[in-house]
């Protein structure tokens, strides 16, 4: 007699709801009649966005999984659609699944590796985690500086380490050991405080800095696509720091009135950072050359199109040729290999490839299209178009764990219809604004990972997380507004 079956085998046996829902909607946007001004192509391009779309809020598969589900959608489903030229033939499945690889040829999708390359070089060498120690040596012991000086370290890692995730795996257990090493409770004020103003201040410089999320990226290569032109690094820097500084010192501020800490003073913490930074000795030769090459590399980004004419993605390459020189460098390919989330370079190539699939097959402008003509965006100037769509990214965020996937289901189609809109302002620049909000993870945990990183410390709670995020998204809203109509605008960017 055979055993009985476990529950646990049983749910495990069974198909993801999410993953049904999204073959449903699949299948409804496949059944619907074919409107006159879209083709065939586009339609089932639709059906498969709609499809992701579903899977990806549900998380009903890893990312990675659905990566492959969207591919091999593609390569049938427009591989057995008439083309756009000639309604009498057929794309076949050879050209449609160039299609879905297309994003594997983009730049972005070579500067996000290079990014993650930097990142886990830093995690190697132990680089990331020195420049937070000192950087928190220069602090004093008070509440107020400590929390400033996480802030601090934030903004310094963002700029060197271009990984949101990798930032907080670095920055948290320091932080939870400077928690340990001051004797406060781990559900005090102060650690909780301390561990939103990690969370929510990555975020934050997200928006500041291009190069420090893969978001960003997956922004510059849909401008590089749909638009034909790109925000250079520091275009982009000059337009979202000023933001981000003000949003910092609003976050700090929140912290200190929303979760009040428990004492003013916490004696001997600075002693115990300094003993931290002792523990792991002076610098080393691969951490100098490291820090030389990541110099190297902002001075590149920062001066591209002014004082030479390699792009990011060019010098970035450049810097790992030198990180992984046999004697010069800092690395092998053995020492990193296993610290890269491959995955996250597979799903950033599909999320191009989805969104470049959007706009050849018509289903983007078709799309973008029915959205102002069902809306009224046309009848409003570029202000109230960027704050209609800005607070749709935000509500919509709300569904997704993952920034990435919510730029590559939604940007492809908002870029769209700022292409139909009429009127004289920056396509360009009104892309960028919109990249800037796709990084509001701040209401709930789950909508970021450097979030979920910090939850797991058990320092916080989600409601004191949204808390503190309903008012940083709401300030940080209004905040955009005001400088769509004088600092961004000034820039030539609406």
């Amino acid at each position: 007699m055979n055993p009985p079956v476990s529950q646990t085998s049983e749910a495990r046996a069974r198909l993801p709801v999410g993953l049904l829902i999204g073959v449903l909607a699949l299948v409804a946007v496949l059944l619907l009649p074919l409107p006159a001004d879209l083709p065939v192509a586009g339609q089932r391009m639709l059906a498969i966005l709609a499809f992701a779309v579903v899977v990806w809020i549900s998380e009903a598969v890893s990312y990675e999984a659905s990566a492959i589900m969207i591919t091999a959608l593609m390569a049938f489903l427009i591989g057995t659609a008439p083309t756009l030229q000639d309604p009498t033939q057929l794309y076949g499945s050879s050209a449609a699944i160039s299609l879905a690889l297309t994003g594997f040829s983009n730049s972005a999708l070579a500067l996000v590796a290079g990014a993650l390359f930097i990142a886990a070089a830093m995690t190697h060498t132990g680089l990331d985690r020195r420049i937070a120690l000192v950087t928190l040596t220069r602090v004093g012991t008070s509440t107020r500086r400590i929390l400033l000086g996480a802030i601090a370290v934030t903004i310094l890692l963002s700029l060197l380490v271009p990984s949101a995730t990798a930032r907080s795996a670095c920055v948290v257990p320091i932080m939870m050991g400077v928690i340990a090493a001051f004797g406060v409770d781990k559900r005090s004020n102060i650690a909780a405080g301390l561990m939103i103003v990690v969370a929510q201040g990555t975020s934050i410089w997200n928006v500041g800095i291009q190069t420090a999320a893969a978001q960003n990226l997956l922004t510059v290569g849909f401008m590089d696509k749909m638009l034909g032109q790109r925000v250079a690094w520091l275009d982009w820097l000059i337009a979202g720091a000023p933001w981000a500084l003000i949003m910092s010192l609003v976050l700090l501020w929140l912290v200190l009135k929303l979760l009040p800490p428990e004492t003013d003073s916490i004696p001997g913490g600075k002693e115990a950072v300094a003993q931290s930074l002792l523990d792991i000795g002076p610098m080393t030769g691969p951490q100098k050359r490291l820090l030389a090459v990541s110099l190297l590399l902002l001075l590149a980004w920062s001066t591209e199109g002014k004082l030479h004419p390699f792009d990011t993605t060019t010098t970035t390459y450049a810097g790992l040729v030198i990180l992984l020189l046999p004697r010069v460098g800092i690395m092998t390919w053995k020492d990193v290999q296993s610290r890269i989330p491959w995955g996250t370079v597979i799903v950033f190539g599909v999320g191009i490839s989805l969104g470049s699939a959007l706009l050849s097959t018509q289903a983007g402008q078709w799309l973008g299209g029915q959205v102002v003509a069902h809306t009224g965006l046309d009848q409003v100037g570029p202000l109230a178009v960027f704050a209609i769509l800005a607070a749709f990214l935000i509500l919509i965020h709300l569904g997704f764990a993952s920034a990435t996937a919510l730029t590559s289901a939604l940007l492809p189609i908002l870029i769209a219809v700022l292409q139909t809109l009429p009127g004289e302002f920056s396509r360009l620049g009104m892309t960028m604004l919109l990249g800037f909000v796709v990084s509001y993870g701040f209401i709930l945990p789950i909508n970021a990972p450097q979030n979920m990183v910090c939850l797991g410390t058990e320092t916080f709670n989600a409601r004191q997380f949204a808390k503190v995020g309903l008012l940083v998204t709401l300030i940080g809203y209004l905040l955009m507004l005001v400088f769509a109509l004088t600092w961004w605008k000034w820039l030539g960017w609406m």
